[in-house]
């Protein structure tokens, strides 16, 4: 399996990513979990502690990294401001980050819905897809209310909340997606036309916050997770939806929130527990 993570900006964490393992490519070596790292707190440049020891300097919002292979066991996170002497006031944390043997992370470092810094762990599913089928995820990691997920105008997803999110395996293909504030069928996102991707789960993430107009997108994929035979590949990168696939929706909505996908810089993170 390999997971893959778009990046747009070229990251300066390889000492970081050395110091946790960095795993370029292939699944977790048997004993060991896999973690992805995200940024999404904005205005915020960090260093970020691990087990106390300075892992990465200057660590920026949309900086993404990983795989990392890790030994399973639980590790101690702390975000602290850039250039801090040591881990003693940290932004975020510290938080502990259990991970399993032969489970799949991401943890991301975010704001809440009501705009605070915070951090949640978050366990990707890598189970194999069906031939022909792609898996979405949308984690809704944002300082932004609730929203419905539209499908051929009726909602297919109510009161998707920060820091919810909602996993469908979906046919190949492309569908149009719209979303709308929670309670309402006027799209305010959208609709935009999305794409899943055969044997990829696709996982999209809304960060950032509404009220300072600085709402991005994030979009990871872990591709591999074809079934035996595996069907026909359909693309670098998939969102899409049918008419259950309400996630899927948001995960278009925010593209166009957004503005289009965010491409990150790879880097380390910070994490913590999934709620």
């Amino acid at each position: 399996m390999r997971a893959r993570l778009t990046a747009g900006l070229a990251g300066t964490a390889a000492l970081g990513l050395a110091a946790l393992g960095a795993l370029p490519a292939g699944a977790a070596t048997a004993g060991n979990a896999q973690l992805s790292v995200l940024h999404g707190v904005p205005d915020l440049v960090v260093d970020v502690y691990v087990n106390g020891e300075l892992t990465l300097d200057d660590f920026e919002p949309g900086d993404l990294a990983g795989p990392l292979d890790l030994p399973a066991g639980t590790y101690s996170v702390a975000i602290t401001a850039a250039d801090a002497a040591d881990a003693s006031a940290p932004a975020i944390g510290p938080v502990d980050l259990p991970l399993m043997a032969g489970m799949n992370y991401t943890a991301v470092a975010h704001l809440d819905a009501a705009g605070a810094p915070t951090a949640t762990l978050f366990t990707n599913d890598i189970s194999q897809t069906a031939a022909g089928q792609g898996r979405l995820t949308v984690r809704h990691t944002a300082a932004a209310p609730a929203v419905d997920v539209l499908a051929g105008g009726s909602p297919v997803i109510t009161n998707l909340s920060n820091p919810a999110e909602q996993v469908l395996n979906l046919p190949a293909g492309t569908v149009s997606a719209a979303v709308a504030a929670t309670g309402t069928t006027a799209p305010v996102i959208g609709p935009a036309d999305v794409a899943v991707t055969e044997g990829t789960s696709t996982i999209v993430y809304a960060w950032g916050s509404l009220d300072a107009g600085n709402l991005q997108l994030a979009v990871q994929t872990i591709d591999g997770l074809h079934s035996s035979p595996a069907g026909v590949p359909s693309g670098e990168l998939g969102l899409a939806d049918t008419s259950s696939s309400a996630p899927l929706l948001i995960g278009a909505a925010l593209l166009t929130a957004a503005g289009g996908a965010v491409l990150l810089r790879r880097r380390v993170l910070a994490p913590a527990q999934q709620d």
